[in-house]
C-alpha cells in the first residue's frame, strides 16, 4: 500500500465526510528550509528556534494553527450552549520544544481569555472545545497540554 493512502480501517467513522485537504511542499527542514501551500496562500521560510534571521519555525506554525482551530471550537461550543462570546476572545499559545534522553518532544499551553464570561461557564466552554478541536484530539495522550483560562 502507498504510504500516502489511507485504508478504510484508517477512516475515523463510516460516515466521515472529508471537508478539506491541506497540501504543501517543504524542503530543507527547520535549518533554512521553506514550505509553500499548493494554493500559494502560505509561503514561509524556516529558521532554527532562537537563531537570528528571517523565518518561522514548526513550533510557531503549530502554535498558530492550533490556537486558530481551538478558537473556532470555542465559538462552535458557545453557539451550541447559547453563550454570547465577547469580541475580545483571544488565545495566547505557547509551544515548547524539549530534548531529553528519548529525543525531541513538545509541551503546549493554550492561554485563553474569555472576558466577561462567568468563570464556570468559560471553563465548561474550554473543556468542551478541547474535546471538539481536531488539534486537541491529535495531541491528546501524545504531548503534555495545558488549557489555561486566564482571568475573566
Amino acid at each position: 500500500m502507498n504510504t500516502n493512502q489511507m485504508s478504510e480501517a484508517d477512516t475515523p467513522t463510516q460516515d466521515a465526510k472529508l471537508l478539506y485537504t491541506a497540501k504543501a511542499h517543504t524542503t530543507g527542514g527547520r535549518e533554512g528550509g521553506a514550505s509553500r501551500t499548493s494554493d500559494g496562500r502560505l509561503d514561509v521560510k524556516f529558521t532554527v528556534p532562537g537563531a537570528p534571521g528571517n523565518g518561522t519555525n514548526p513550533e510557531q506554525m503549530f502554535a498558530v494553527g492550533w490556537s486558530a482551530c481551538f478558537l473556532s471550537a470555542i465559538k462552535v461550543v458557545a453557539s451550541k450552549i447559547k453563550v454570547k462570546l465577547p469580541a475580545e476572545v483571544a488565545i495566547d499559545p505557547e509551544v515548547d520544544l524539549y530534548t531529553g534522553s528519548d529525543g525531541y518532544f513538545l509541551k503546549a499551553r493554550l492561554n485563553v481569555s474569555l472576558p466577561g464570561v462567568e468563570r464556570q461557564v468559560a471553563q465548561s466552554i474550554l473543556d468542551l472545545a478541547h474535546q471538539t478541536c481536531p488539534y486537541s484530539k491529535a495531541t491528546r495522550g501524545n504531548i503534555e497540554v495545558a488549557i489555561n483560562l486566564m482571568s475573566t
